[in-house]
């Protein structure tokens, strides 16, 4: 008879207890840790269930010269956006895990690939039937007879499966709902989903079979479980957007095979998702005349360029404190930027509300984008609009510098591709101006900026 014994977790960072407290020891939060049952069973091979761990081919240690890496192609996954993100494909024997919240389209976008690949996928959903994923494949409208789908929750029996059909690729939806007989808790809990991901990093070593787990997000924006699960992974992907716009983001948190750094966007249609190959169309607003207070930034997202819209607003603060606000733009850098034009320009702005917005729903942590916000902010509190056809690519000191940056050449070459007559950046970068049709204006200080835009 197996022992049946109760184990304590909190159910914010995983850490495990042999007796409540109030305060988790790991992560200093209060009234998180919860009792869980744990039941220790045998564990076996998950293939045969017969065959003891102890009977498994054991690994040998290699020399670093001796690691043969040649034969390890990876997966394409006829999606170029996702491809990006994931460094040029799925790694065999990976585990990936895609976060985001309730109907932002993580479902869609695993069956509408599963749907196109050429390799043999088994979906995997212990969330919806088989008839309702039917439903969906057919608005997507991809005909395959890759794509294998199964309904079920008990790691047990989808390793049956698993055996039986032999798949390339497996898609868990999503990893909250599984169970596994070795753990006695309820689906979702800190010690199960713990078990069964375990399981699942076992079968993909082993077999090296790529493995996609779909995760839920907290109301907090954080992928539900113990911190743990994102650590025991080989990638964490988030996709992002606002369910008000029809723009979803897909970013790499976590890669062990390629970049973080890398950034994919998709259109939302009733068809299902369209990769967005020239995103600046989509971030840069369709206008006829020329508005205050709105600038195009050249920004990059791990090797591609993107050409942003950046909007400000300055106006007479009617409450006793002027309010400070900026959605896709980090606040404590807005103060700074305001407290440099303050200082180290004279623009009195300290009694002025000041908005800041990135159209396009999307956040940029690329201090690149400095001189187009102070630019942004001066169009709109001196009221005189800047041309179309400017953009600006620097990064701006508190001496009220410009700063020089990194990949200038890529930013100047696309800010020319997409027709824009003038591009801004610093003195102190090094360019080489060959076969530019685009005009360079470079820049030293704030000053330099305010005398050509509105001297």
């Amino acid at each position: 008879m197996a022992k049946t014994k109760t184990v304590f977790f909190c159910q914010n960072c995983g850490a495990q207890y042999a007796k409540w407290q109030g305060q988790c020891t790991s992560c200093k939060e209060w009234n998180t840790i919860a009792e869980e049952v744990v039941q220790k069973a045998q564990k076996n091979d998950w293939k045969n269930p017969s065959t003891s761990s102890k009977e498994r081919r054991v690994s040998k240690p290699l020399k670093i010269s001796e690691i043969d890496t040649s034969h390890e192609a990876r997966y394409n996954t006829d999606d170029s956006e996702l491809n990006r993100v994931l460094g040029g494909g799925l790694v065999p024997g990976s585990l990936t895990l895609l976060g985001g919240e309730p109907g932002i389209g993580k479902s869609t976008l695993l069956l509408q690939i599963s749907l196109k690949l050429p390799y043999k996928t088994l979906y995997v959903s212990g969330e919806e039937s088989q008839k309702q994923i039917k439903m969906r494949a057919e608005r997507i409208q991809s005909k395959t007879d890759n794509c294998l789908i199964l309904t079920e929750t008990k790691t047990q029996n989808i390793f049956r499966q698993i055996e039986a059909t032999e798949p390339d690729i497996v898609i868990i939806d999503s990893i909250q709902t599984l169970h596994s007989d070795y753990i006695e808790s309820s689906a979702g809990s800190i010690s199960q989903i713990r078990e069964c991901t375990t399981e699942l990093i076992k079968f993909a070593k082993e077999t090296a079979t790529p493995v996609i787990l779909i995760g839920h997000i907290t109301k907090d924006g954080n992928i539900a479980g113990p911190k743990i699960l994102e650590h025991m992974v080989d990638t964490v992907l988030q996709f992002e957007g606002d369910r008000n716009h029809v723009y979803r983001i897909l970013r790499a948190l976590k890669n062990r095979f390629g970049s973080t750094s890398e950034l994919g966007i998709y259109e939302m249609l009733g068809s299902g998702l369209r990769e967005v190959s020239n995103p600046s169309e989509i971030l840069i607003s369709k206008k006829e005349e020329e508005l205050s207070g709105t600038v195009i930034a050249a920004t990059v997202e791990g090797m591609r360029p993107l050409m942003i819209e950046i909007q400000a607003l300055v106006s007479t603060a009617v409450y006793g404190t002027p309010q400070r606000s900026a959605t896709g733009y980090n606040l404590k850098r807005l103060n700074m930027i305001l407290a440099v034009l303050e200082k180290r320009a004279g623009f009195r702005l300290g009694a002025k509300d000041v908005f800041l917005n990135i159209t396009g729903g999307i956040s940029v942590n690329d201090p690149a984008i400095d001189l187009a916000v102070v630019a942004a902010i001066l169009s709109s509190n001196e009221d005189i609009p800047i041309a179309k056809d400017y953009c600006f690519a620097a990064e701006v000191g508190l001496a009220g510098e410009i700063r020089p940056i990194n990949k200038v050449e890529q930013r100047i070459q696309e800010a020319e591709k997409l027709g824009f007559s003038t591009i801004f950046v610093s003195k102190y970068n090094k360019i080489s101006r060959k076969n530019t049709q685009i005009n360079i204006q470079l820049v030293a200080k704030i000053e330099d900026v305010v005398e050509y835009l509105f001297g």
